[in-house]
């Protein structure tokens, strides 16, 4: 009966779900936008629409009729993430928890982009795409007061897309579709407060309480995946555009292993019980859901040198309800509830084109986040967001330009308070995030 006791215990009270709980990323939840350095620039404001970046191959495949010949891109964009704790914490015996803040929770990733369009004679078009459109990489000490809550966060999702489009009425309307291949690349690791579990089952007066013995769990999974884009671009007038884009969502049935830290003591404690079998090495594995994203985006060119667009987008984070782990050893499988909603991306910017060699731009968006107080972690310290760009293109010869920009992430203060079975942790993330990018394009 004992043994049944902690099996439960094993994966409820250490809270091993949690460990899927996603981080922090530049856009809302984990989503990625940097694929297009000159849509950095005006904040992504009609980066669907343009007929200058290859990377509407994947923001909205449509727009690639517009383009004459190939076209080949590539982009860098540098994620400077800073974000650290302030707050408590108190174990099951309401006691502080030990521990520092965890020091900056974030890093400094590069998120690299490369596209290519062809324009055939007949008014057809294909591209091809690499790019990361979700991640995230936050680091914590591993002695920091949040412990229990996240350690280390690694999500790599690498994507091709395949996409083609054609006219349906020319320099008016045109459609495009593409499918996309993924694959998804997960490890996170938090502690593990064994003490606590083995004081709850009477072990306290051999030495066993909260914060005594503390090890950790590190998960790793892969997958692949496959989605789809579609899109369509209307052009009303020679100076208006129009365009709308889904995305689809894309499964991902993650396998890989669990790696448990147990501490001697707390080994020979849970044999002695006859749980020997518990939080042991092996399999592991969970599904995950990425959202799907509709875009829709209007652009407008004043005069010749002027223009302006504007986005918007909703992401359908109800993909994210809740994520299920299961183990391939007898501990328990659990399930860790997300309660994510839809999100709302808005954005505006402005094109102004200074000389023959130079294109300069800014906008402005208005991210929101998925997460709530109620579900949000330090794997999460997410909230709704507020994006500042600037950008230039320069145009080198003819076929060959290069672009910058520069956006400053400003969210509002996320705030947590955790209530988990053998700890309380809450308190406030300060921080920011700085995105630098460059790209170069060639046309021949």
């Amino acid at each position: 009966m004992q043994h049944a006791h902690i099996t439960r215990l094993s994966a409820l009270a250490l809270g091993i779900a949690g460990a899927l709980a996603f981080g922090q990323a530049d856009a809302s939840g984990f989503q990625l936008k940097e694929n297009s350095v000159k849509s950095l620039g005006n904040a992504f404001a009609g980066a669907g629409l343009r007929d200058d970046d290859a990377s509407v191959v994947v923001n909205n495949p449509a727009s690639m009729t517009q383009f004459e010949g190939t076209t080949i891109q590539g982009d860098v964009t540098a994620i400077d993430l800073n974000y650290e704790f302030r707050g408590d914490g108190y174990d099951a015996l309401g006691r502080p928890l030990t521990g520092g803040d965890g020091g900056n929770a974030g890093d400094f990733t590069p998120i690299p982009a490369f596209s290519l369009v062809h324009k055939f004679d007949n008014g057809a078009a294909i591209g091809a795409m690499f790019s990361a459109p979700f991640g995230l990489a936050t680091k914590y000490d591993p002695d920091w007061v949040g412990r229990y809550a996240a350690i280390d966060s690694d999500v790599q999702i690498v994507e091709l897309a395949l996409t083609g489009a054609v006219d349906i009425i020319p320099d008016r309307l045109s459609v495009g579709v593409g499918l996309t291949f993924s694959q998804a690349d997960v490890t996170l690791s938090k502690g593990v407060d064994f003490g606590s579990v083995l004081a709850g089952q009477g072990a306290g007066p051999l030495g066993f309480h909260p914060q005594s013995h503390d090890g950790e769990a590190e998960i790793q999974g892969d997958d692949t995946g496959m989605g789809w884009i579609l899109g369509v671009n209307i052009r009303p007038t020679d100076k208006l555009s129009i365009g709308i884009s889904h995305r689809s969502e894309v499964k991902y049935d993650l396998r890989g292993d669990v790696d448990w830290t147990v501490p001697a003591p707390a080994r020979a404690a849970f044999d002695s019980f006859g749980a020997g079998a518990l939080f042991q090495d092996g399999g592991a594995g969970a599904k995950l859901t990425t959202p799907g994203m509709t875009t829709v985006e209007v652009a407008y060119q004043f005069t010749d040198r002027f223009s302006m667009a504007a986005t918007y987008a909703e992401t359908s984070w109800e993909s994210l309800e809740e994520v299920r782990i299961e183990f391939d050893g007898p501990d328990a499988p659990t399930i860790e509830p997300f309660g994510w909603g839809e999100t709302r991306f808005s954005s505006i910017g402005g094109e102004f084109v200074l000389n023959d060699a130079w294109t300069l731009r800014a906008g402005y968006a208005y991210d929101e986040t998925p997460t709530t107080f109620a579900h949000r972690t330090p794997r999460l310290p997410d909230e709704d967001r507020q994006w500042y760009s600037i950008g230039a293109t320069w145009n080198y010869a003819d076929n060959l330009e290069f672009s910058l920009a520069y956006t400053r992430l400003e969210p509002d203060t996320p705030y947590i308070g955790i209530e988990a079975p053998n700890y309380r942790l809450f308190g406030e993330f300060e921080g920011a995030a700085d995105l630098y990018g460059i790209s170069a394009q060639y046309r021949f």
